[in-house]
């Protein structure tokens, strides 16, 4: 059963609720991650959800196995952008 708070207007969700929309935050994460735009939604609806834009997230594997994900610096990702297009073929083309 949903509740809202009188004074934030905040949906308050069962737990397996709560659990479906972190595994789907998840998911768009690991999208972002990539790169990628998540299937379905605009570069607002990422912003609404408080969530970063593709290529605003590094991920880096460390020797163990174990995973991270961070969210760049904006300053990274103004420097990222503000460099363009980069050609990586070995003609330069």
């Amino acid at each position: 059963m949903l509740h809202t708070r009188a004074l934030t207007q905040e949906w308050l969700m069962c737990m397996a609720c709560e659990e479906a929309d972190m595994a789907y935050r998840w998911q768009l994460v690991e999208h972002i991650a990539k790169g990628e735009m998540p299937p379905g939604l605009t570069a607002q609806d990422l912003a609404n959800m408080g969530l970063p834009q593709p290529g605003e997230i590094e991920v880096t594997k460390e020797p163990d196995g174990t995973v991270i994900y961070r969210q760049r610096a904006p300053s990274e990702v103004r420097a990222a952008r503000a460099a363009g297009f980069v050609c990586d073929t070995p003609d330069g083309e």
